[in-house]
């Protein structure tokens, strides 16, 4: 790991990604817009999964939503390591979605605990 690394995922939601969504919490969609904790789970898959990977525990995610995302639009997200703090096993990352034209829809920032920060 080093401080610059990035990965990214891009991802549609589909109707049904709604409806199952929804149906978790015992609504139903009311119109065609994502959720924002849809497009936040992203940012937990990329760190859990990719960076830092497998054994990351989420401390602080803080996110501003600048506009909306609708049912089939394509959305890239991706998480920056910012800082590194080997000596707290902490990893300072930014976070960002933006849509096909470029456009940011959120960015944010999340910490990390990772035993393991090289």
């Amino acid at each position: 790991m080093q401080v610059g690394h990035k990965v990214e995922i891009k991802r549609s939601f589909s109707g049904q990604d709604l409806r199952s969504y929804y149906e978790l919490g015992g609504e139903l969609p009311t119109d065609n817009q994502v959720p924002d904790p849809l497009l936040a789970s992203l940012f937990s898959y990329l760190l859990g999964m990719k960076l830092p990977g497998l054994g990351t525990n989420y401390l602080k995610q803080e996110t501003e939503y600048m506009h909306a995302v609708y049912i089939d639009d394509v959305i890239t997200a991706s998480v920056t390591i910012t800082r590194l703090r080997p000596e707290k096993h902490l990893v300072d990352l930014e976070t960002m979605c933006v849509n096909a034209e470029g456009q940011t829809i959120c960015s944010g920032r999340a910490l990390v605990f990772i035993k393991d920060v090289k």
